[in-house]
């Protein structure tokens, strides 16, 4: 059975266990990728709550990424390493040398390219641990490799995506859900004068209501079922005080932006480009909206929630598990133009609503999606990793 690293789970990884263990632990997380996703926010989080708790935690990732620019901000050290692909032999002898003079207790590969080196980091004397975010199933032939065999741990952050784990071959027994974790005291409630002063940058009025949406400019985020709800609820329904601003960058970014002026409706739905913080423009939103076809958990979702957004999102993947059906927001079949609609019609429609789902998400959030836990649930599997290695070693020895 997966473990499940939960706070409302009898069988969950007990951050409070271990206290014998209580001595630092050095860990390095791997994270080659150029971009900065959900993924890396929480990397990046992770990070910093290791050494906030006085672990030696550093990065391996691009010097030419984002992650590596904010990380060195923030003053963790990063150590250089590019990964073209899965069979890249000249980064995993680069990765085996850093990890050779580092000589740290926990590797923690974040992304599939990253975890394609883990065979490389065998024979090191470190725990390795890999997490998974996507909720689509992984290759049937390298996964059970890959998974079972080639890393101690493996970090699931919904239960859908344990479901497709186990699907193609990982063992259960190997799997812990940890749910990813935002920042609940960045993301949180404007005052009146920030949500103000928020919606005058965007150039949203008093009387509109605003919608939006933040993610990845890309087929499996449904954007285009979410754009061609705006335009049907603003030709049929008249809800000319509705505005849908969609914060990301990806490679379908033009073909949306052509849906958009097919729909002639560029003074109510706008792509704004990639942002680097999406606080202000959720300090400026009424409703959120997260229509995709495919998630791991939905980070995006749950600053919003933190927020305190009443938030719509697809029955997918871990969105399912983050969304309480009529509590914290409506959830609606994926690719659903028809559902998406009406479910903004009823939220723009009551005020009331959208107050009451809004609480409640920021109430869930905190208690079950802070970046603390997840740092917490994530040290401990690291404790357990580590001292279930060290008892195989010493049994071999």
């Amino acid at each position: 059975m997966t473990q499940t690293v939960q706070q409302d789970d009898a069988n969950q990884v007990n951050p409070d266990a271990h206290k014998a263990e209580a001595q630092a632990l050095s860990v390095v997380g791997v994270d080659p990728e150029l971009g900065f996703g959900g993924g890396e926010t929480q990397v990046l989080g992770l990070t910093l709550a290791l050494v906030a708790g006085g672990q030696r935690a550093e990065l391996i990732c691009d010097p030419a990424g984002r992650l590596w620019e904010q990380a060195a901000a923030t003053g963790i050290k990063c150590h250089p390493i590019r990964i073209r692909n899965a069979i890249d032999l000249a980064a995993g002898v680069k990765l085996r040398a850093i990890l050779k003079r580092e000589r740290y207790e926990v590797v923690h590969f974040h992304t599939s390219r990253a975890h394609s080196m883990a065979p490389f980091a065998r024979g090191f004397g470190s725990t390795l641990v890999v997490t998974r975010r996507m909720d689509y199933r992984p290759n049937r032939v390298f996964a059970p490799y890959l998974y079972n065999r080639a890393v101690d741990g493996v970090v699931a952050i919904s239960g859908g995506v344990a479901d497709s784990l186990a699907a193609a071959g990982v063992d259960r027994q190997r799997i812990t859900v940890v749910n990813s974790g935002v920042d609940c005291e960045h993301f949180r409630p404007p005052t009146i004068q920030e949500r103000a002063d928020a919606r005058d940058a965007l150039g949203i009025s008093d009387g509109e209501l605003l919608i939006s949406a933040v993610g990845a400019l890309e087929q499996r985020k449904g954007h285009r079922y979410l754009i061609e709800a705006i335009g049907a609820l603003v030709r049929k329904e008249n809800l000319v005080k509705v505005r849908c601003l969609i914060a990301g960058q990806g490679a379908i970014g033009p073909l949306l932006q052509n849906e958009v002026a097919l729909l002639r409706r560029a003074d109510r739905i706008k792509l704004i480009g990639r942002i680097d913080d999406p606080r202000e423009l959720l300090w400026a939103s009424d409703i959120f909206t997260m229509p995709s076809l495919k998630e791991g958990l939905g980070v995006a979702a749950l600053e919003a929630m933190a927020s305190a957004l009443p938030v719509i999102t697809s029955d997918v993947g871990g969105l399912r598990e983050v969304v309480v059906p009529e509590r914290t927001g409506i959830i609606v079949p994926p690719a659903n133009t028809d559902a998406i609609a009406s479910a903004i019609k009823r939220l723009a429609e009551s005020a009331e609503l959208r107050a009451q789902m809004g609480a409640a998400a920021r109430a869930r959030a905190v208690e079950n999606y802070s970046m603390e836990q997840m740092a917490a649930r994530t040290l401990a599997l690291y404790r357990e990793c580590v001292r279930k290695t060290r008892d195989e070693r010493g049994a071999v020895a």
